[in-house]
């Protein structure tokens, strides 16, 4: 009997010591979590973009002094909005902006990194685009201010027909959200109330209608 005892003894110890080394086994092959990483702006493209929407604006007798660029390729929940201005050849602000649910629901943020488009009536997406601001009037939304928008292209000249205009949102954020994106709508671009109310007075004040590019 103690012979068993001992022999039974044994078989225990050596089962622990296995399960205790399967589990450091499982512990080192288990990949640490990291947080996802902030995906940068294309700083060439921007000017190159920049420089092809200058050379629009006097071809166009748009203004010249600044103009708006939506990159739409970033990710919503990084500031994709740019304010360049002409004069110092850089982006003097920029801001967050929503895009177009399409068939998803209402304001989630399905499409972050990867939005579709178009110019078809009730698709409730984004149009790409070169866009004309001008025709300021009263909006339901934000701060109650919206900028009317010119299709000016093939892939864009259904914007009037579509209601799409420029106007703030209260769910847009003064603050990047990533890895969250930003809330989408119907198709017009958004932003915070407060980035409006630094945007207006501009586009108020420019001497000629401004640009909107809208592109990815």
């Amino acid at each position: 009997m103690k012979i068993l005892s001992l022999i039974f003894t044994l078989f225990l110890l050596i089962s622990c010591k296995t399960e205790s080394k399967k589990e450091i086994i499982v512990d080192r092959q288990t990949p640490e979590v990291t947080a996802e990483k902030r995906p940068g702006i294309d700083v060439n493209k921007t000017k190159l973009k920049a420089k092809e929407a200058l050379q629009f604006c006097k071809s166009k007798n748009l203004n010249t002094d600044f103009c708006i660029l939506i990159d739409m390729e970033l990710h919503s929940g990084i500031k994709r909005f740019f304010i360049w201005d002409f004069k110092k050849d850089t982006v003097s602000k920029q801001y967050l902006v929503g895009h177009g649910c399409g068939s998803n629901s209402w304001s989630k943020d399905h499409s972050k990194d990867n939005p579709k488009f178009s110019n078809e009536d009730g698709s409730h997406l984004s149009a790409l685009g070169k866009y004309k601001l001008e025709g300021r009037g009263y909006s339901d939304w934000g701060i109650h201010v919206k900028y009317l928008m010119h299709g000016l292209e093939e892939t864009n000249n259904n914007a009037l027909k579509r209601f799409i205009v420029f106007h703030s949102w209260d769910l847009m954020s003064d603050k990047e959200v990533f890895p969250d994106g930003s809330p989408e709508g119907w198709g017009c671009p958004t932003v915070s109330n407060n980035a409006m109310k630094e945007i207006d007075p501009m586009l108020q004040n420019a001497r000629k209608p401004v640009l909107m590019w809208i592109y990815n």
